[in-house]
C-alpha cells in the first residue's frame, strides 16, 4: 500500500487512524454482518452514531445550554440560502463580508431574500487581505454578521472573529472548523463542509443557537429547508457513512489534544511553510502577510512555466493536488489538521531543493 503526501484542498486527507478503523468494520459493523451503510438510518446503530457525534462536537467546542448541531446535505452551497430564507426579509437588512469567491456566492444568495449590507470588500485587492474591525462600516441593526473564516482560494484566514455592531456572528467555517477555538457566545450559526477537517464529502455540521431562531421568519418555506423541521425529527435520510466517519474523526481529535492542541500544530506547521516562502523572492506569497491562512498556503513562482515543473517534480515525490485552483492558478498547499508535520517538512525540504536547483 501506499500513501502520498496529500495537500488536497478538499476532498482533502483524513486521519490514517480513522481510515483503518472505517476499513475494519467496512463489511461487518461492531458484529451486526453488515456494514453501517446497509443498515436504516432510523436504527439503533445507526441512531447511536448521530447522537454521539453531536455529543461529541458541542464538547470539542464546549458548546452550552441552547446549540443544536444538524447533519445536512446540500454543501455550504445549501446554507448560502438556507440562513436567509430562513431569517430575512425586505424589512430585514443582513451584513455579509466579502472576502473571496464562497462569500461573494453566499451574498448572491442572500439578495434573493432580504437586504444585504457589505460592510467591507476586498474584491479590488483580489481577496488578497481579510478586513480589521476598523475596516469595518456596520449596519446599525444588523440581523447578522455574515463572514467567511477561512479563504480556500485565495489563502486568506479572519485571525480572529470581526467586530458585529452586536448582531450574532453567522460563519461559513468550512475550511479551518475544529482547526482553532472560537468564541462561540458571539455566534448565531456555524456551518461547514466536512470535507476539509471533519470527514468525507457529503454531510454539513450546522451548529444553530436557540437565540438565533427566535429570528425564524413565519413565512411559508419548503419544509425541508425549514431548520425546525430538522430539530424537530430526523426528517430525511442523513449521508449515514459520512457522519459516521465524522464520529471517529472527532474522536481523533478528542485524542490527540482537541482543539488547542490543533491550533497549535496547525500555527507551527503553517510557519514552517511561510518561512521558507519568505526567505527570498524564489515564492512569493500570494496574500497579506496580516491575512495569511493557517489552512491553505498559496504562493507563485516567477512563471507559469516554472509552477508547471515544480508540480511535476513534486507529484514524483509523492507531494500530490499542490495545484491552485483553477481560478488563480499558482501552488496551494492545504494543511488541515489530517496533514501531520511529516508531509509539511517534507513540503519544504522540497521546496528547498528546487530552489536550489531552479534559483
Amino acid at each position: 500500500m501506499k500513501r502520498v503526501h496529500n495537500f488536497s484542498a478538499g476532498p482533502a486527507a483524513l486521519p490514517a487512524e480513522v481510515l483503518k478503523k472505517v476499513q475494519t468494520e467496512l463489511l461487518d459493523y461492531k458484529g451486526k454482518g453488515r456494514s453501517i451503510m446497509e443498515m436504516s438510518h432510523r436504527s439503533p446503530e445507526y441512531s447511536e452514531i448521530h447522537e454521539q457525534a453531536g455529543e461529541k462536537l458541542k464538547k470539542l467546542l464546549n458548546a452550552g445550554e441552547g446549540w443544536n448541531v444538524l447533519f445536512l446535505t446540500g454543501g455550504a452551497s445549501t446554507q448560502f440560502m438556507m440562513i436567509p430564507m430562513n431569517v430575512l426579509n425586505k424589512e430585514r437588512t443582513a451584513d455579509y463580508i466579502n472576502t473571496g469567491s464562497w462569500s461573494t456566492k453566499a451574498i448572491k444568495e442572500a439578495k434573493y431574500f432580504g437586504n444585504v449590507h457589505v460592510p467591507y470588500s476586498s474584491e479590488d485587492l483580489n481577496f488578497t487581505r481579510v478586513p480589521t474591525d476598523n475596516d469595518l462600516n456596520l449596519s446599525d441593526h444588523a440581523t447578522y454578521l455574515h463572514f467567511t473564516s477561512n479563504n480556500t482560494i485565495f489563502g486568506t484566514q479572519f485571525p480572529k472573529e470581526p467586530a458585529s455592531n452586536g448582531a450574532p456572528l453567522v460563519c461559513d467555517a468550512s475550511s479551518d472548523f475544529l482547526s482553532r477555538p472560537v468564541d462561540l457566545d458571539r455566534y448565531g450559526v456555524i456551518y461547514a463542509g466536512a470535507q476539509k477537517n471533519l470527514g468525507p464529502a457529503g454531510v454539513t455540521i450546522v451548529m444553530i443557537h436557540d437565540r438565533f431562531l427566535e429570528n425564524v421568519l413565519p413565512d411559508p418555506k419548503p419544509t425541508i429547508l425549514k431548520y425546525q423541521t430538522h430539530l424537530e425529527k430526523m426528517f430525511n435520510t442523513p449521508p449515514v457513512f459520512a457522519v459516521y466517519t465524522v464520529n471517529y474523526v472527532l474522536d481523533w481529535i478528542s485524542e490527540k489534544g482537541g482543539v488547542n492542541a490543533f491550533a497549535e500544530i496547525n500555527e507551527e506547521k503553517a510557519s514552517l511553510l511561510y518561512n521558507e516562502i519568505d526567505r527570498d523572492e524564489f515564492y512569493r506569497g500570494t496574500a497579506e502577510k496580516a491575512s495569511r491562512s493557517r489552512m491553505n498556503v498559496t504562493f507563485r513562482l516567477s512563471s507559469e512555466e516554472l509552477e508547471a515543473e515544480f508540480l511535476k517534480e513534486a507529484a514524483d515525490e509523492d507531494l500530490v493536488t499542490l495545484k491552485g485552483h483553477r481560478s488563480v492558478g499558482g501552488i496551494r498547499a492545504s494543511i488541515y489538521n489530517a496533514c501531520d508535520m511529516e508531509s509539511v517538512q517534507t513540503l519544504v525540504s522540497f521546496m528547498n531543493d528546487f530552489r536550489d536547483r531552479k534559483g
